[in-house]
C-alpha cells in the first residue's frame, strides 16, 4: 500500500544510486518545478530511524536534488512498503520506462533489474517455468516484454526500453564487460549513448580493459581515438607492397617448368635490375659464390 505525504528533506536518506545525479539535469528539473510545481512526487520507503532520517529515497533523485538546489524544506513523496531489494527494483522500473536514459545506463539498469529480481525471486529458468525457491512467484517483467516483443507485439517499444530478447543480451554484455571505473570515463563522451562503441569496449580482452580508462584520458575523452590507441589500426600496404605481394603469391603457386620459362623471358632484366644496386647484388649472390663459380667454370671449359 502506498500513501502520499509531504516530508522534510532532512528526513530522507539517499542511498547509492545506479545512476549518479547529473547536476545539469537537476537544474533543468528545478526550472520546470519553479514554473509548474512538482508534477511527479518522489518515491520513498520507511526505514529504521538513523541520524533522524526515517525514509530512504527509492526513485526521484534528480527531483530531490532540484528541491535541495531551491533550498526547499519539504517535498511531496509517495511512501511505499518495500524492502531493500524491492526498492532497487522500483528505482530501475521507474527509470527503464523513461526516455532519458543513455545506452550505457539502460544496459546497466536492464542487467541489474534481472540480477536483483533473481536475488529476490530465484533464478529464471531459460527453458521456462518458475524459479525453484520462489514461493510467491511473480513473472519477471523483462521476460514478459521480451516475449511479447518476439511475438510481434510492440516490438519497437520492447527494443526502445532495452527489454527485447536481443537488447537484454546486449545489455548483459555491456554491463558485465565494462567495469565501473571504465563506465565513469565513458560518461559524458559520445560512447555513452552509442551502443556500437559500447560493444567495442565490452569486447576488449580483460588485460586491455585495464588500460582503457587511461586511453580515454590520453585521447582527451574521444572514445574512437581511445580504441585506436588500444588497438592501433594496421597500416595500409603501399601500392608497391600490393604488387610485390601478388608477384610472390603467383610465384609460390607456379611449377618448376613455368618458373624457368619465365626466367628465360626476363632473366636479362632481372640481372640488370640487380646490378643497379651493386651492394645489394653482392649480398644476394655472396651465399651462392661457390655454386656460381663452379657453374661459370663448367661453362668456360665447355662442360
Amino acid at each position: 500500500m502506498a500513501t502520499l505525504k509531504t516530508l522534510k528533506l532532512t528526513k530522507i536518506a539517499v542511498p547509492e544510486r545506479l545512476r549518479a545525479v547529473d547536476e545539469d539535469q537537476a537544474l533543468a528539473i528545478q526550472t520546470s518545478i519553479v514554473a509548474h510545481g512538482l508534477i511527479n512526487p518522489i518515491t520513498v520507503r520507511h526505514i529504521p530511524a538513523s541520524k533522524g532520517r526515517k525514509y530512504e529515497l527509492v526513485a526521484g533523485a534528480h527531483r530531490l536534488r532540484a528541491f535541495e538546489q531551491l533550498d526547499e524544506e519539504e517535498i511531496e513523496a509517495i511512501v511505499v512498503q518495500a524492502d531493500k531489494l524491492d526498492a532497487v527494483l522500483l528505482e530501475i522500473q521507474e527509470n527503464l520506462f523513461r526516455n532519458d536514459l543513455s545506452k550505457l545506463d539502460r544496459a546497466i539498469f536492464v542487467h541489474k533489474y534481472r540480477e536483483v529480481w533473481e536475488e529476490k525471486h530465484g533464478k529464471i529458468n531459460p527453458a521456462g517455468g518458475r524459479p525453484k525457491n520462489s514461493a510467491n512467484f511473480a513473472e519477471f517483467p523483462g521476460e514478459i516484454i521480451a516475449a511479447e516483443g518476439a511475438n510481434g507485439f510492440s516490438v519497437h517499444c520492447a527494443e526502445r526500453l532495452g527489454l527485447s530478447e536481443r537488447s537484454i543480451r546486449i545489455a548483459n554484455q555491456i554491463a558485465t564487460n565494462i567495469p565501473p571505473s571504465l563506465r565513469a570515463k565513458l560518461r559524458g563522451t559520445p560512447a555513452e549513448d552509442n551502443q556500437s562503441l559500447l560493444l567495442k569496449f565490452a569486447a576488449l580482452p580483460p588485460e586491455v580493459v585495464a588500460t582503457a580508462a587511461q586511453a580515454i584520458d590520453l585521447a582527451e575523452g574521444d572514445p574512437v581515438r581511445a580504441l585506436e590507441l588500444l588497438h592501433p589500426p594496421a597500416k595500409k600496404p603501399s601500392e608497391a607492397m600490393k604488387i610485390s605481394g601478388r608477384l610472390f603469391d603467383t610465384w609460390s603457386r607456379t611449377n618448376r617448368k613455368i618458373r624457368f620459362q619465365f626466367l628465360d623471358e626476363v632473366g636479362d632484366e632481372v640481372v640488370a635490375a640487380m646490378f643497379q644496386d651493386r651492394a645489394r647484388a653482392r649480398r644476394l649472390l655472396e651465399p651462392h659464390r661457390a655454386e656460381i663459380e663452379a657453374l661459370l667454370s663448367e661453362t668456360d671449359t665447355g662442360a
